[in-house]
């Protein structure tokens, strides 16, 4: 199947496909006569996994060491295991850095009367100086 149907069944767009390929994330299919890309079923269940790790939020050298695993029969779950619990960490502190952020711009907006006045503690606070 040319690319543009690859893209239809995977839910991966062209112009990510072109891009996965190029980074060697998935193999350069064959051409046809007059050029084009020929995909196949194993292209598309790769593209299908990219994407949904992608969806997960893994990197794409994660992705790189996902697809490795999975290729490999004789691998440890652990390992999978590991990145996933990684991810889901980095994801807990993201979390936590956004509730505080959120958490300080509510505190402002709850000190600012919103009125007529110039005063504000959210104009105020965003002119402080920040030591380096």
């Amino acid at each position: 199947m040319n690319i543009g149907e690859a893209s239809k069944q995977s839910g991966v767009s062209e112009r990510m496909i072109r891009h996965y390929e190029k980074i060697g994330l998935i193999p350069a299919p064959p051409r046809r006569g007059a050029g084009y890309r020929d995909y196949g079923e194993s292209d598309l269940h790769r593209l299908r996994f990219i994407a949904n790790a992608r969806d997960l939020g893994f990197p794409i050298e994660e992705i790189r060491t996902l697809l490795g695993l999975w290729a490999d029969m004789g691998r440890a779950s652990a390992e999978v295991k590991r990145l996933a619990l990684a991810r889901a960490e980095e994801f807990e502190r993201k979390a936590a850095a956004l509730t505080a952020l959120r958490d300080t711009l509510v505190d402002l907006a709850e000190r600012c009367h919103g009125d007529e006045r110039p005063d504000c503690p959210i104009i105020a606070e965003l002119a402080l100086a920040r030591s380096a």
